[in-house]
């Protein structure tokens, strides 16, 4: 959760209101002993003095009033901050609220102003919703950008909630940036400033290149060129990666995003061949393989040893299960040691399954066509499984192959109808990332 003080002026008065105080206590303090010094320095000297036994004590109390005005509470009581909260699989807006740590009675009162609204009905998953409050829990605004570049806004006036759903015009900006890994890649686009959409862009772009769980290495680097759009100075949402380069265990990875004279959009390498596999190498974003394709493993429930014809990957319970490539579902019901299991199948001669999910995709039945990277079902420990995982496989004419070691058809490159445009695009974009390597690289030197 991201807090930025909208105060800040407030805030430093403050802090140099209460420094001011505490040094003004101690000029107080040495300025009043200065007296009582010099009253002793003229006892040692002043001549014919009677001695210090013969010389009246009266002791004084003085009532002094050496409170610090609470000038940096009262600061802070004042001050305003907006928050912003992504949401989440299943949110409703009263938890998004919960989390932004609105009182209960401005949650109540927001609710009860924003029945009927279409925004807080399509609160889509990976959207930030934004709210200036205070200190103390009070809700001022919110705002959330949403459907086809609409603005919901709930701004309190006179303690009452008032609310506007309006269409707007939005901003965009161009960003490059990039990052070194040293133990993650989210950790290190964090570092860098890129948001998580942009992050998740990334691995989904070269979900055919890299498995970013197992392929990822200390040193590994990138550049990326995004957009982003706001409204009045205020991002409003995340756009698109443009152009990322990943350097990869020594080996550089380019993509450039264009869109073609028919209207299909995609990534590219720069010289125009598609990054679109017919299938992606993990049917998971980010996992790990618990057991690969071997002729021989030792059976965790069986007791014996036997072939495993497949990967396993091991993920929390209900983890989104995506489908590698675009196919017809051929299998979708529950199979002996598979447990609940989906079954692709492709052009040509493959197939893809998916074993032990915990449920199958809502709607999700024999017949129906899915494309790539579509959720079918979600991680489970159904049929012979000892924990939570997924069991895929790939099969060619039927039987099972090993996904790492079988070479896959991939996507048509640019028609020759639009390779000037993409080249001229593609030039200027490239050279973006040229500039941000040089940069990269000229600081770690």
């Amino acid at each position: 959760m991201l807090y930025t003080s909208i105060s800040s002026k407030q805030r430093i008065l403050a802090q140099k209101s209460s420094k001011l105080t505490k040094k003004s206590i101690r000029w107080l303090v040495a300025l009043s002993s200065i007296p009582l010094f010099g009253i002793v320095t003229a006892f040692g000297i002043a001549p014919n003095s009677p001695s210090f036994g013969s010389v009246q004590v009266e002791e004084v109390v003085l009532d002094l009033d050496l409170s610090i005005p609470d000038v940096l509470a009262e600061a802070q009581a004042n001050q305003t901050f907006w928050r912003q909260e992504s949401i989440r699989r299943g949110d409703t807006i009263a938890s998004i609220l919960n989390r932004l740590d609105v009182s209960s009675q401005d949650s109540i009162d927001f609710l009860q102003a924003a029945r009927g609204s279409r925004a807080m009905r399509q609160l889509k998953p990976g959207k930030t919703i934004y709210a200036q409050t205070t200190a103390e829990g009070e809700l001022l605004s919110l705002r959330y950008f949403f459907g086809n570049e609409e603005l919901f806004l709930m701004e309190k006036t006179d303690d009452e909630f008032k609310m506007t759903e309006q269409s707007i015009e939005l901003d965009s900006q161009i960003h490059m940036k990039s990052g070194v890994i040293t133990s993650s890649l989210f950790a290190a686009t964090d570092n860098a400033g890129i948001p998580n959409n942009i992050a998740m862009q990334l691995t989904e772009i070269f979900a055919s290149e890299i498995d970013f769980y197992r392929d990822l290495r200390q040193g590994d680097r990138f550049t990326v060129v995004y957009e982003t759009f706001s409204n009045n100075g205020r991002r409003a949402k995340t756009g698109q990666v443009l152009a990322v380069e990943f350097v990869n265990k020594g080996k550089s990875h380019q993509a450039v995003y264009f869109k073609s004279s028919n209207g299909a959009d995609g990534y590219y390498t720069p010289e125009g061949d598609s990054l679109r596999k017919a299938f992606l190498l993990s049917p998971l974003a980010f996992t790990r393989v618990s057991s690969g394709f071997t002729n021989a493993r030792f059976h965790p429930i069986l007791r014996e040893w036997r072939a495993h014809r497949g990967i396993d990957y091991a993920a929390p319970t209900g983890t989104p299960v995506k489908a590698t490539a675009s196919g017809i579902v051929a299998f979708s019901g529950s199979q002996r040691g598979y447990g609940n299991l989906v079954v692709l199948k492709h052009n040509g001669k493959y197939e893809t399954a998916y074993g032990h999910l915990s449920r199958f995709a809502s709607g999700l039945s024999k017949g129906k066509r899915v494309n790539q990277g579509d959720v079918i079902g979600y991680v489970g420990s159904t049929g012979m499984a000892t924990g939570p995982h997924l069991h895929y496989e790939l099969r060619v004419d039927g039987v099972q192959r090993d996904p790492t070691k079988v070479m896959l058809p991939t996507a048509p490159p640019i028609a020759k109808r639009d390779l000037n445009n993409f080249q001229k695009e593609a030039q200027t974009l490239v050279a973006r990332l040229n500039i941000m390597r040089s940069i990269q690289l000229a600081a770690i030197e």
